[in-house]
């Protein structure tokens, strides 16, 4: 779609991985479909169903990236708290997310936030967040654009935590 020929590497590269976030979305999708409809489960997702879901996928992810992270000028998603994204038949939005470190003094505001934006989104029916700090958040959960705004290269030594 011409994506790195009208857009600066950088900004090319996050829209391209973005579709490649959704495109591997949709092939989990697809597998736990099939898996489940072996064993029987009438809730599952049908490949149809999958594809239909895909611009609702697209548009959560979009809301997702206008909650920033208060200590940092980076948005959640984009940050790596966003652990999983599910959205089911009836178009309710599941979310498994972290924070940077788990004493994070906003992080209910955060979650609210979160909350808020996807239920925002026209064709979600609902949203449920669960936190976990399984496995801990450390920089290499960042995206390329989050590394590049944060003037982050991709030495070794980058891949602590944050906060280090």
């Amino acid at each position: 779609i011409g994506l790195r020929e009208n857009l600066s590497p950088t900004r090319a590269n996050g829209l391209v991985s973005m579709i490649e976030t959704i495109k591997n979305a949709a092939k989990e999708m697809a597998e736990k479909e099939k898996v489940a409809s072996q064993s029987g489960h009438a809730d599952v997702l049908t490949a149809e169903d999958v594809a239909a879901l895909q611009p609702l996928y697209a548009d959560v992810i979009l809301a997702l990236k206008q909650v920033y992270d208060p200590e940092i000028p980076v948005n959640i998603y984009d940050l790596g708290l966003i652990y999983e994204l599910n959205i089911d038949k009836e178009r309710k939005v599941s979310i498994l997310m972290t924070f940077t470190a788990p004493n994070c003094p906003m992080a209910d505001e955060v979650m609210h936030q979160v909350e808020e934006s996807v239920k925002d989104v026209p064709g979600v029916t609902g949203c449920q967040i669960e936190l976990t700090f399984e496995p801990v958040w450390d920089r290499s959960m960042l995206s390329e654009e989050a590394r590049v705004d944060l003037g982050l290269d991709y030495e070794e030594d980058d891949y602590g935590k944050l906060d280090d």
